[in-house]
């Protein structure tokens, strides 16, 4: 195991106009051994371009990175001692599983075919596939595919494990299932990991610290929970979770927040909070709004249920304010209520949307001013 360090990692492309192309800009990363984290944020923001520059498979145009005490930035792959998992399984379709999962060791070390052998059987029994390895791609499915490339990224015993959305190809159960193994695995063998994808469920449920990537830029690295419940800016605070965060666009006007809808009044704490900022979003989750038979205080405010989608245990309510009844394409907000409330479209209600519960962002920077209060949340500040 080593430690993995991205110090300031920049890639520039150049188009075919001359112009130059900032992929990947300056992201500072430190994953400490045995650690599993995910870089998570949607497509195109340079998530697969830094872990292919990790890899050793795209140049670095500026940073280093360093495994361990030594700095990797301008060896080849293969001498990086650095495994890699790619969205296509990338296997060899004439190649059994064992043949598959062997190759690697054959090609790269002077290992025995015994040895070889050995440790593909190991890694056969850890993933389950023991009886495949006489089997070819073909006669296989997409999870068993999988676990044969995971295999034979595992048989090389390296420093560290790279994974591309890696269960990308898999149907959504499958997938469930898949990650619930991949992190049971990533336990046992305790190995360094960097894993890549666009889904923030994905990032919620697996990694021991996520790292938030937009247009190329690291915009927070925390655990889920930090970037979850204290996200450092308003492109976080979106991202993750789902539904995502309901903002609105306020004014400040002393202690209160002001909108064309919402008269939102302050405490003098949150109020502080805000001190010196002309406009302000508003952010609050789904699950955070309360439906109430009456307004029980001024953050309770009088709406009309748009949409209502049934989730089973629970149900998305699509809220707008009334006088956007008549209007063709209304602006909604979404509440996340028990499975069993009985709430249909046009019916009248009451959201109440509690201060504690409140995220506000600075409307120009995007930078988080308040967050939600939480008691039992480490205090630590976001890291960004």
């Amino acid at each position: 195991m080593s430690q993995l360090q991205l110090d300031k990692l920049t890639k520039v492309f150049t188009d075919d106009d001359g112009s130059d192309i900032v992929a990947v800009d300056g992201v500072s990363i430190d994953i400490e051994d045995g650690e599993f984290l995910v870089l998570v944020g949607p497509s195109g923001c340079g998530k697969s371009t830094t872990l292919r520059m990790v890899a050793g498979l795209e140049t670095v145009t500026s940073g280093d990175i360093r495994l361990g005490d030594r700095t990797i930035t301008d060896q080849k792959a293969q001498e990086r001692d650095i495994a890699m998992v790619f969205q296509s399984y990338a296997l060899y379709p004439h190649m059994t599983t064992r043949e598959n999962m062997s190759f690697g060791l054959e090609e790269s070390t002077d290992m025995s075919t015994d040895e070889i052998y050995d440790r593909v059987e190991q890694a056969a029994e850890l993933l389950g596939i023991a009886a495949l390895l006489d089997r070819k791609p073909t006669e296989l499915s997409g999870g068993q595919q999988q676990r044969v490339a995971l295999g034979r990224a595992i048989v090389r015993e390296p420093e560290v494990f790279l994974m591309d959305e890696p269960l990308s190809n898999l149907d959504a159960k499958l997938r469930s299932s898949m990650r619930t193994e991949l992190q049971r695995i990533q336990e046992d063998l305790d190995t360094t990991t960097m894993y890549v994808t666009h889904d923030q469920t994905e990032a919620m449920t697996m990694g021991d610290r996520i790292a938030v990537l937009n247009d190329g830029r690291l915009q927070q690295v925390g655990t889920p929970l930090e970037c979850y419940h204290r996200p450092a800016n308003r492109f976080v605070g979106g991202f993750i979770g789902e539904p995502s965060m309901n903002f609105f666009e306020m004014t400040v006007e002393g202690d209160r927040l002001v909108s064309d809808r919402l008269n939102y009044p302050l405490s003098a704490e949150t109020a502080d909070a805000v001190a010196g900022s002309d406009r302000v979003t508003l952010g609050i989750r789904p699950e955070d709004i309360e439906i109430v038979d009456r307004p029980a205080d001024d953050h309770a405010f009088e709406t009309v249920v748009d949409v209502v989608e049934p989730r089973g245990n629970e149900n998305s309510v699509y809220l707008m304010f009334g006088d956007q009844e008549t209007e063709e394409n209304p602006e909604t907000f979404v509440a996340i209520v028990n499975g069993m409330s009985r709430v249909e479209a046009g019916e009248p209600v009451v959201a109440h949307v509690p201060e504690d519960a409140v995220h506000l962002f600075d409307a120009d920077s995007g930078d988080a001013l308040r967050n939600r209060v939480l008691d039992d949340l480490d205090e630590t500040e976001p890291r960004v």
